[in-house]
């Protein structure tokens, strides 16, 4: 219980913050009014407006708000005109359905990247990593409401902002490993910032989190019941400032105060930090082994080793090394080695085990995936160090503004 309390108050080391009347209602757009493509463009994302503030609504409920280049693209127009529109105090995101977003649209990337078209992947990569740098420096205040599942890239282009409201629908995971990719749109920034080594559990095991774990740990600011979610938008839409501590203020009015019960991960932080603060994959491994043969029935032991046997060897490498050197990188430096990493992902060079992966899991569902290479043993250092070394004379880096957008630590 000590060990927890310590947890409840490390979630100041949570500067993902940082990382950032007359009402009316109707929808607003960056773009002029066209059919077919541009169509599909805008009814991605819609937008709604009030007298102060506008709302971004993800809008692809049929694939749980799966984001597109298309999406990454309208967003970051619609967050660069309406940060120079001073007639606009604070921006709102959500999502359409019962997904805030499930995270990129690894489908269609799997199914481009088995087309040869993997220019359009890189696209989709630098223009999604650029849009989360510009709300992790974003100057005005920014409410993100992930009521339902919000996982990988979803994270992403929510937890930077400086508020992040959870529900009790809200379902908040980093399965990346599980697809032979890696954590990333900022995955190994926030991950590494939360207490002890939970970034590691997380990232390694895609295990998932509550609303009621998300506030624990940090990651989230406000919690409410989502029967009440309406009442929040309501008062938002009624808000006429661009002051953080009155949307905050707004927030605490209908939000709840919550603790994790007993069966919460946060409760076994001790053993987390224990086993997950090892240096390497198979020394987790083995003290999660070692710690299991001293205890009886239980099965979180036995759930966290099948995860972590079931992801991919070379992801889990990758990705354990990714949060760690994200523990002592900005926000930029974290972007920008997440991108070269992800185009060592789609080269394909090493290994197809992301196209795999989405295969097993996600397009025939046999939940067989045929690793390669096929064992921790079998995975390199040479091999892990490739995904983090320098693209190439002929492979420009990930470019990010950061002469005039500072980043935060």
């Amino acid at each position: 219980m000590n060990h927890l309390s310590k947890c409840l108050q490390k979630t100041a080391r949570s500067s993902i913050h940082g990382y950032n009347n007359h009402h009316y209602s109707r929808c607003f757009s960056a773009q002029p009014i066209l059919k077919t493509h541009d169509d599909d463009y805008q009814n991605q994302v819609l937008v709604e407006g009030s007298a102060r503030s506008r709302a971004a609504i993800l809008n692809r409920p049929e694939t749980l708000n799966a984001l597109t280049t298309s999406m990454a693209v309208r967003l970051k127009n619609l967050y660069e005109s309406w940060e120079d529109n001073y007639d606009i105090g604070f921006i709102v995101m959500k999502g359409k359905g019962r997904a805030f977003s499930a995270g990129s649209d690894v489908v269609t990337l799997s199914r481009l990247l088995n087309q040869g078209k993997v220019q359009a992947c890189k696209e989709f990569f630098g223009t999604l990593y650029r849009f989360v740098y510009l709300l992790g420096t974003y100057v005005k205040p920014h409410v993100a409401i992930m009521d339902g599942i919000t996982m990988g890239a979803g994270a992403g282009v929510s937890l930077p902002g400086s508020f992040r409201l959870v529900t009790d629908k809200t379902v908040f995971a980093t399965p990346e490993c599980q697809l032979g990719f890696h954590p990333d749109a900022g995955g190994s920034y926030y991950l590494s910032r939360l207490p002890g080594h939970l970034g590691e559990y997380l990232a390694l095991t895609g295990e998932r989190l509550d609303g009621v774990d998300m506030i624990a740990c940090g990651l989230a600011t406000h919690y409410i019941l989502n029967e009440r979610l309406a009442w929040i938008e309501d008062r938002l839409t009624k808000l006429i400032t661009d002051d953080s501590s009155v949307i905050n203020s707004s927030l605490e009015q209908y939000g709840d105060i919550v603790y994790p019960n007993k069966e919460s991960v946060l409760r076994r932080m001790e053993i987390i930090d224990t086993c997950f603060g090892q240096d390497t994959v198979e020394e987790i491994i083995e003290a999660l082994e070692n710690e299991a043969s001293l205890t009886t029935h239980d099965e979180w032991y036995t759930r966290t080793l099948t995860k972590l046997k079931a992801a991919s060897p070379l992801s889990l490498k990758v990705s354990l090394r990714s949060v760690r050197e994200g523990r002592f990188q900005t926000l930029d430096k974290c972007l920008a080695r997440e991108y070269r990493t992800s185009l060592k992902v789609i080269s394909g060079q090493f290994s197809n085990d992301f196209s795999e992966g989405v295969r097993a899991r996600l397009v025939d569902k046999d939940y067989t995936p045929k690793w390669d290479p096929p064992s921790l043993k079998d995975v390199s250092k040479d091999m892990v160090d490739s995904y983090f070394n320098p693209l190439g004379d002929f492979e420009p880096e990930l470019e990010l503004p950061t002469t005039v957008r500072e980043p935060y630590i």
